[in-house]
């Protein structure tokens, strides 16, 4: 078993289709991947955010008051509206796929998709208007 194997110029090599840079743009669904990956940036940006005011806001009225003018500026708001419509996108594409991601049973048998999806999107709606309502109606 010593033996080295001997390439040749004329080695057949394996044939690899090559795939295009742009393999995503091919299929809306690829497109849709590819959407959802990158949303996660937005994610990160929005806890990055979140951050900084607790930070403002552990710093006294000062600091709350710079960071509310900063948040006020028209860049950092069209970048804030932009990552909220990616942040739903994440949460809607998760939603759907996570029948997929989770499989539930209950008294041995499986819970059909569409009631993880639908408690998720209950979740959601339940979460939303409590902070809504927190927002509106604070005591």
């Amino acid at each position: 078993m010593n033996q080295q194997v001997a390439y040749t110029p004329y080695h057949p090599r394996w044939h690899r289709q090559r795939i295009s840079t742009y393999w995503w743009l091919e299929r809306p669904s690829y497109f849709l991947f590819i959407l959802r990956e990158l949303s996660s940036l937005a994610v990160a940006w929005f806890v990055a955010w979140l951050l900084l005011l607790v930070r403002a806001v552990s710093g006294g009225a000062a600091a709350d008051q710079q960071f509310l003018e900063w948040a006020g500026h028209p860049l950092v708001l069209a970048l804030n509206v932009a990552c909220f419509a990616f942040v739903c996108l994440h949460a809607v594409t998760w939603f759907n796929l996570a029948p997929q991601a989770m499989v539930v049973h209950v008294a041995g048998r499986r819970v059909p998709g569409w009631i993880i999806a639908a408690s998720n999107y209950a979740a959601l709606a339940f979460t939303t208007a409590a902070v809504v309502a927190l927002l509106l109606f604070r005591w």
